[in-house]
C-alpha cells in the first residue's frame, strides 16, 4: 500500500538508514517493512533553545496492508493519485482561424504563461522589453559598476524579470498544490536542483536562475512558442469592448488573447490603461529600507552553538511587528541570507533597492527589507491633469528621486548606520564593512517620511533584539525600498480578463495578483488556463 506518514524527526546528520529507522519506530514494524521511500517534504525546526536544530521530515512509502493497525492508521495518509499535474491540451487544428495569443513580459508569471499555451500547442508570442539572461547581465554588472542605466534593460526589465537578480526564493503559502508542484517541476525540468520540490524553503539563487530562466525560454521555443525581446508594448486596440491587437515598438499585431504579465516596475503599462479607460484600483503596499547585518550574527541567534554545521547553511530569519500607538506596523520582506544589497532603477534619476543571493549564499552579510505600510489616505493628491490613480506611483517616484540625489546622484546608494539613523545624525564614513561598494553616507530621514522613518526607528531595534543585537554599528539601512508591491491593482473579473476588455488578462506581480516567483509563477498558469478554456 502506497502511503505518506508525516513528523518524522531526524538528527542533522542522518542517512538514509536512520530515516527508515524512524519510519520504523514510529509504525511500530520491522526497518524491512519499508520500500521504497521518498522524502517529498523537509524543513528544520530550531526552535528548542536546549536542543539541536533537527529534519522534520514527510515521506511517501510502499508498506505491506499487515502493517497498518488501529494504532498507526491514524499516523498514515493514502496517497491517491497526484494532483500535481495539470492536462490542459486543446485541438488546435479546429481554431487555424484565430491569431496567436500574445504574453508580454517574460518573467516568472509571463514565462509560465507562454510555457502552459506552448505545451496545450497554442504557440504564444513572448514580448519582452528588456534583453535576454546573456545581455541583461553584462547589462546591469556595467550599471552596478559605473551607473550607466538603460531604461528598458536593467535590474528590473529583461528576461526573468526583477526576480533573476534576487535570492530566487520559492517559498509561498499558496494552497494551490496542483499548480505549485507543476511551477516547481517545470523549474527541475530545467535545470533546478529537485531539492526544491521537498525543501520546506527552497531558493535558487541568482546565478541558478540565470541558466535555468533561458532554458524554460529554450523549451517554450520547442513547444512552437516564439520570442521577441527588446520590444514593448505601446498601445492595445478595443473595439466593442474585446481587444483586437496590440502595437509593440510602432508594429500592429493582431490578437484576441494578450496576457498582461508586465511586473511591478511597467509604470508606463498602467499609466497607459489609465488614460485608455482600463479599470484600475488603488491598493495599500509598503515602503522602507533594506537592512543588512553580519550574517554570522543572524546564524548564531538562529542555530546557536550549531552554527557551523554543514547541513545547516546561511539561516534566514522573518520578523513582524504589530501597530502600536502613533506606530505602524512594521515586517521584514526578502530576506536575502549570505547576499548583497543591490541598487535597482529602470528611470532616469530614481532609485530603489534590493537584495539579491547565489545559490550558495556565502557572503559576509545577511540582508532584509523592513517596511511599514502605506494606505491610500496616505498619498497626496497631485495638481496635475493625470488621472488620479497614479498618485500612488507619484509618491513613489518622489521618495525615488530624493534617493538618487541622497546617494550622489549616480545612482549610488543612501546608507547609514542604524546608529545614526535612530540618533538623527548621519557619520562621514560608512563601516568599510559592507556589500554594496558604491554607496554614500546620508540622511535617510530626509529621503523617506517622517511616518515611515517615525515607525522603522521605533520598531527596528525591537525587532531586531530577537535576534539577539544590541550593538547597532555593523547594521546599515540603504535606502530606499518601495517597490516591495504595487499601490496600483489592474481589475481583473473572476473569469481571469481586464472588466470590459475580453482577451487581456492582467496576471501577476504588476497587476498585483501575486507576491514573488511562485505565486506570479502560478498566477501565469491560471492566465494560460483562462485561454485555454477560451479555446476549449
Amino acid at each position: 500500500m502506497f502511503v505518506r506518514i508525516h513528523q518524522i524527526i531526524v538528527p542533522l546528520d542522518y542517512q538514509e538508514d536512520d530515516l527508515i529507522k524512524a519510519v520504523a519506530k514510529k509504525l511500530g514494524c520491522p526497518a524491512a517493512s519499508i520500500l521504497n521511500p521518498k522524502v517529498i517534504r523537509r524543513s528544520i525546526d530550531a526552535r528548542q533553545k536546549d536542543r539541536a536544530p533537527y529534519f522534520v521530515i514527510s515521506i511517501e512509502l510502499n508498506v505491506p496492508e499487515t502493517v497498518i493497525n488501529k494504532r498507526n492508521r491514524k499516523l498514515l495518509e493514502i496517497v491517491q493519485t497526484d494532483p500535481s499535474v495539470v492536462e490542459q491540451t486543446v485541438q488546435t487544428a479546429q481554431f487555424s482561424h484565430r491569431f496567436k495569443p500574445i504574453v508580454v513580459g517574460a518573467g516568472p508569471a509571463g514565462l509560465m504563461a507562454a510555457f502552459a499555451l506552448a505545451e496545450a500547442g497554442l504557440k504564444p508570442l513572448l514580448i519582452e522589453r528588456g534583453e535576454a539572461v546573456p545581455e541583461r547581465k553584462k547589462r546591469v554588472k556595467s550599471f552596478w559598476s559605473s551607473g550607466l542605466l538603460n531604461e528598458e534593460s536593467n535590474s528590473l526589465f529583461g528576461e526573468g524579470g526583477a526576480g533573476l537578480f534576487s535570492d530566487g526564493k520559492l517559498t509561498s503559502r499558496s494552497k494551490d498544490r496542483p499548480r505549485l508542484r507543476r511551477f516547481l517541476k517545470t523549474l527541475v525540468r530545467c535545470g533546478a536542483p529537485d531539492d526544491i520540490l521537498i525543501d520546506a524553503e527552497p531558493h535558487l539563487g541568482s546565478d541558478q536562475l540565470a541558466e535555468i530562466v533561458p532554458s524554460l525560454r529554450k523549451l517554450i521555443i520547442k513547444l512552437g512558442g516564439d520570442d521577441r525581446f527588446n520590444h514593448r508594448l505601446d498601445h492595445i486596440e478595443v473595439v466593442t469592448g474585446a481587444l483586437t491587437s496590440i502595437t509593440v515598438n510602432g508594429s500592429q499585431i493582431q490578437t484576441d488573447q494578450c496576457v498582461i504579465a508586465t511586473g511591478h516596475s511597467a509604470r508606463d503599462i498602467c499609466r497607459m490603461f489609465a488614460v485608455g479607460g482600463i479599470p484600475l484600483e488603488a491598493k495599500p503596499f509598503a515602503i522602507g529600507v533594506r537592512l543588512e547585518l553580519p550574517q554570522k550574527v543572524i546564524n548564531q541567534a538562529q542555530w546557536k552553538q550549531w552554527a557551523s554545521h554543514p547541513r545547516l547553511g546561511a539561516a534566514s530569519f522573518r520578523l513582524t511587528r504589530k501597530e502600536e500607538l502613533g506606530f505602524r506596523p512594521c515586517y521584514t520582506f526578502c530576506m536575502c541570507p549570505g547576499g548583497i544589497v543591490i541598487a535597482c532603477a529602470s528611470s532616469r534619476e530614481m532609485l530603489t533597492t534590493n537584495g539579491m543571493s547565489l545559490s550558495q549564499r556565502d557572503t559576509e552579510f545577511g540582508n532584509a527589507a523592513f517596511l511599514a505600510p502605506v494606505r491610500p489616505d496616505d498619498i497626496p493628491q497631485s495638481s496635475d491633469d493625470d488621472p488620479a490613480i497614479l498618485d500612488g506611483y507619484k509618491f513613489q517616484e518622489t521618495i525615488e528621486q530624493l534617493a538618487f540625489q541622497g546617494g550622489g546622484s549616480d545612482y549610488g546608494l543612501p546608507a547609514c548606520r542604524l546608529s545614526d539613523f535612530l540618533a538623527g545624525t548621519v557619520s562621514a564614513q560608512l563601516p568599510e564593512k559592507r556589500s554594496v561598494r558604491r554607496a554614500v553616507p546620508a540622511d535617510i530621514r530626509k529621503i523617506l517620511p517622517a511616518f515611515i522613518c517615525d515607525t522603522l526607528a521605533h520598531a527596528i531595534p525591537k525587532m531586531l533584539k530577537q535576534l539577539s543585537v544590541n550593538s547597532y554599528e555593523e547594521v546599515l539601512l540603504y535606502a530606499a525600498e518601495t517597490r516591495s508591491s504595487s499601490p496600483i491593482r489592474i481589475t481583473r473579473s473572476k473569469e481571469g480578463y481586464s472588466p470590459g476588455v475580453h482577451g487581456l488578462i492582467p496576471c501577476g506581480e504588476g497587476a498585483w495578483y501575486a507576491g514573488g516567483i511562485v505565486s506570479a509563477g502560478i498566477d501565469g498558469l491560471k492566465a494560460a488556463e483562462t485561454i485555454i478554456k477560451s479555446y476549449n
